[in-house]
């Protein structure tokens, strides 16, 4: 069984599509990524209308200087933390301990091109290609107040539409619920996953 969110989940779809069912039985899939980067998405509005901006940072960040000035400000703990609080709808649960165990990897040698490849790299395969090749179950958990994946964006939308295409799908919206469900409301995602998991395998 496969759990992730986000990019994480994207990785889950990935590992799902390239092995067997006998290694892979189920996946949870919260929020997922539409790809690696912004580049993936090609068919929204509102990233149309950053693609002009998306170039501008991608020449910045090819250049050492300033990708390194620009990861220094982005991995500042008040950044951080107004970035946590615009993607989480439940605010209590953005504090110290949080800003922390996203903080602390960005201090460790090759943060940086790491920070640099993802940005400006290709986005990688999507959803879109890998989910119809997908059959062991799946379940969908989507806050629906998302500012980087919303429900009304193409990814958001497309996820919407699979439980009515593929059998083995099945998809939750988490109402008042941000970016990530699982840290976001917890109890909430316990009270979906659980009953899925024990219907779905006997747990």
């Amino acid at each position: 069984m496969l759990i992730g969110n986000s990019v994480g989940s994207l990785a889950c779809v990935i590992a799902a599509s390239e092995s067997s069912q006998t290694l892979v039985r189920g996946l949870v899939l919260l929020n997922c990524a539409g790809g690696m980067n912004n580049k993936a998405i090609v068919d929204d509005w509102r990233i149309k209308l950053l693609f002009p901006l998306l170039w501008v940072i991608d020449f910045l960040l090819k250049q050492r200087p300033i990708a390194s000035a620009i990861f220094e400000r982005v991995k500042q703990r008040e950044t951080l933390r107004n970035i946590l609080l615009s993607i989480y709808a439940n605010k209590e649960s953005v504090d110290e301990t949080l800003v922390e165990i996203i903080r602390e990897p960005a201090s460790e040698e090759g943060a940086l091109d790491a920070f640099v490849s993802i940005v400006t790299g290709p986005p990688g395969p999507n959803p879109v290609q890998l989910m119809p090749s997908i059959s062991i179950p799946v379940l969908v958990l989507w806050g629906d107040e998302d500012p980087f994946t919303p429900l009304d964006g193409p990814v958001g939308k497309y996820f919407s539409s699979l439980p009515s295409k593929l059998s083995n799908v099945k998809l939750i919206v988490l109402e008042g619920v941000g970016h990530c469900p699982h840290d976001d409301r917890p109890e909430l995602v316990h009270e979906k996953l659980l009953p899925w998991l024990a219907e779905t395998f006997n747990f």
